[in-house]
Parts: C-alpha cells; structure tokens; sequence
C-alpha cells in the first residue's frame, strides 16, 4: 500500500516586459522589451537579478539541501522558456543549480508552453508548437522527457485534456476548485472525461494558499504561522485519502514571501516534520499518478484557472483591452509564421506571453490588489498603450518588408 504523500509542484517563470514603447517608436526602433537600465520596474535584467538574489538562489539552495538530506523529499518544477532564455544570459549558476537538482533523480520536471501563452484558447498548432518547443529546451539542458503537462495559470478544461491524453501525457495539473468537486475532496488522483490514458492532479488550494498568499499577512488569524501547525493541517487534511497537492509558484519563497517573514526556515522545517513520521513522503507528479489509482471521473467543461476568486479566464480577458490585444496578436499568424523570419517570429510569441494581458486587467479589491502587486505599469491602460504599440510596429515590420516584398528587419 502506497504512503500518504505531498506532491509539491512549484511554477517558475519570468516574462520579457514590455517597455514603454510609444507611438514614436514604431517603424522606427523594433526593441519591445529592453528598457533603459534605470527603469528598474520594466527593465527585464534588473527585474531578473532582484528575484534571482532573493529567491531563485535561496531557495535553490534549501532545495538542494532538503534533497540530500532527505531521500524521501521530491519535488516537481515547470519552468518557461522566457525564464530559462533570462537566466541563461543574466544568472548562468542558476541553470547550473537547477540541473544538480534534476541530477538527483528527485525532480521532475513538468511540461508547459515555452512562452507561458494562452496559445490553446486561440490556436491549438500555435499552442502543439509551443509545447514542442519547451519539450526539447528541457531535453537540450537537462537531459529529461516531460510526462505530466500543465497549461499556463493552470488553464484547464475537458477539451485540454482530450488533447494532453492524445499527446501521450501520462497527468495534467488543474485547480481543485470547489464549485466543480462539490462534495469531493482534492486529496486523490482523478481521470477527465472521455479520456484513455491520463490522470488528472487537483491543487488543493486551501492549504497551497495559506503559504503562497497568507503566510506573511499579520491580520491572518494563524499568523505567524508555525511548522508544526501547518503539518497538523496536512495531516488532517489527509485523514483516509491519498496525496495532498500543494501547487505555488516558485517566486512565493523569497519574493512573494520575504526571506525575513521566515519562509525558508519555515519550510525546511515543515518538510522535517512531515518525513519524521515514517508513514508520510512526497511524491513528484508523475510518481503520484503511479501510485494511487483515480477514485472518480471530474469534469470541468467551462475553464477553471488558479487565479482571482473567480477562477476563470477574466484576470486575462475579463475586458475589452485584453480581449482586442490578444484579438490582434493571433490574427496575424498566418502571415507571420509563412514569413519564417526568427526574429518576427519570436517577437510575436514573446507578446504572446499572458502577463501582457494581466496587467490590462481593470478589477477592484482584493483581485484588483494582485493584479497590481505585479504589474510593472502605473495603471492597465499604460500596459494596453505599450503592448497596443509593439503590436502595431510588428504589422509594419511583417508589411514593409514581406508583403510589399522588402527584407528581413
């Protein structure tokens, strides 16, 4: 009989912002993402150091040694290609660290669209491409094969799933979100709907929460929350059932979090805890999916995300900025791929990145709070401005210079 276990699954990722890129730009500098270095909020570089300081490196490093320590400890990670294109420029050692990690047979890696995009919802070749691309950037660097897919903000319905069992992955992640499991608990494996072959992984968002959101928040009736305290909550949280899925991203231990809210401490603790009770272990993504069978079948035929209290698609085209932005980009992509050209072509899949669009989102309160915490602008309309006009000097490039039959720019 297989161990109660946690499946810790951590989301890492940076986009390629857009600069302010204005009207006086276009056809003139083609540059949509390299601020001047003293804008630190837009300029990627800087952006990149600062989180890589207080969380990539930290926490690389107390996974590393949590893993050595603890044989039982596992982890999975998905990272993008927008990360791994940065931090191959800006912080090599990290991709170092990354693959001593990988090395350990402890870490799994889990697949995704290179461009962190919304490419399924508009185009699946777009979307199949971009899932092909990140495959072999993870084989080129870390020598593994991606088995388990999660889509960008955990992006999921039926018809993703129909076409991640199709592909061949063996699981795909979602949002364990309460109004679609009803009475069930998020603590097992489950199967999608008219799938053969695929197991379907729910993130159990209470306990996810408490620490990627809650964990600092002195008006939280559990702050200052302790180890030992937070492994009772899993351990009830488990009770009969199988797997507790605690998903996050990566920057919740250093960034979102502060290292001086005792977050690393906290969690090398916790993990302590959780394995000194032989009955307990972790398990990486595809290791769950091994070991328990699914108890039931869940549906999820509208999309559920892991974002905003409503858990759907309106953090990224709940107005209609983001939905013209988005309109605009995708209508061009016939007449930019036929142009083979890397340059255009990759420029428009870095504007495909979703964070372009979510920091155009105009909601209120708490919501509304987030959505500012990561915005690089001062309001959406600036961030819909910038991107509206890197989108308008990419037509350009792709007329002055294909249809009108000029050369590469």
């Amino acid at each position: 009989m297989s161990k109660r276990g946690i499946v810790l699954y951590l989301h890492t990722h940076q986009p390629f912002r857009v600069r302010n890129y204005s009207v006086f730009d276009t056809a003139v500098n083609h540059d949509y993402f390299d601020e001047p270095e003293y804008d630190c909020e837009r300029n990627n570089e800087n952006v990149f150091r600062k989180v890589t300081e207080k969380s990539y490196r930290p926490m690389n490093e107390m996974l590393e040694r949590l893993l050595n320590r603890h044989p039982d400890f596992k982890v999975s990670f998905s990272i993008t290609g927008t990360f791994l294109e940065q931090a191959e420029k800006w912080a090599p050692d990290v991709i170092e660290s990354f693959k001593r990690l990988v090395a350990t047979g402890q870490v799994e890696i889990v697949a995704e669209t290179y461009y962190h995009s919304l490419a399924f919802f508009y185009s699946v070749p777009e979307f199949e491409k971009q899932v092909e691309v990140h495959k072999n950037k993870i084989r080129e660097l870390f020598g593994v094969e991606t088995k388990v897919f999660r889509n960008t903000e955990l992006a999921y319905n039926d018809a993703l799933a129909k076409w991640a069992d199709g592909y061949g992955f063996k699981g795909i992640l979602a949002e364990g979100w309460d109004p679609i499991l009803e009475w069930r608990s998020p603590n097992h494996v489950y199967r999608p709907p008219g799938t053969e072959n695929i197991a379907l992984l729910l993130k159990n968002y209470k306990l996810s929460d408490d620490v990627a959101f809650r964990f600092s928040d002195k008006g939280w009736s559990e702050w200052p929350l302790s180890a030992g305290t937070y492994n009772t909550w899993v351990n009830d949280s488990l009770a009969d059932q199988q797997i507790v899925n605690l998903f996050m991203d990566y920057e919740t231990f250093g960034e979102h979090q502060w290292k001086d809210t005792g977050i690393f401490d906290f969690y090398e603790a916790f993990v302590g805890n959780w394995l000194s009770n032989p009955d307990n272990t972790f398990y990486t993504t595809s290791e769950a999916i091994d070991a328990f069978e699914p108890v039931d079948e869940i549906s999820m035929p509208n999309t559920v995300t892991w974002a905003d209290n409503e858990r759907d698609l309106t953090a990224w085209l709940g107005n209609s900025m983001q939905q013209e932005a988005l309109r605009y980009l995708y209508e061009m992509e016939d007449e930019i791929i036929k142009t083979n050209d890397i340059c255009l072509i990759g420029d428009w899949r870095k504007l495909q990145t979703s964070d372009h669009v979510y920091y155009m989102c105009t909601k209120w309160f708490n919501d509304g709070d987030v959505h500012a915490y990561f915005s690089p602008y001062s309001s959406p309309y600036d961030a819909f401005l910038y991107f509206m006009n890197a989108v308008r000097d990419l037509r350009w490039r792709l007329h002055n210079n294909y249809n009108n039959g000029g050369n590469n720019v």
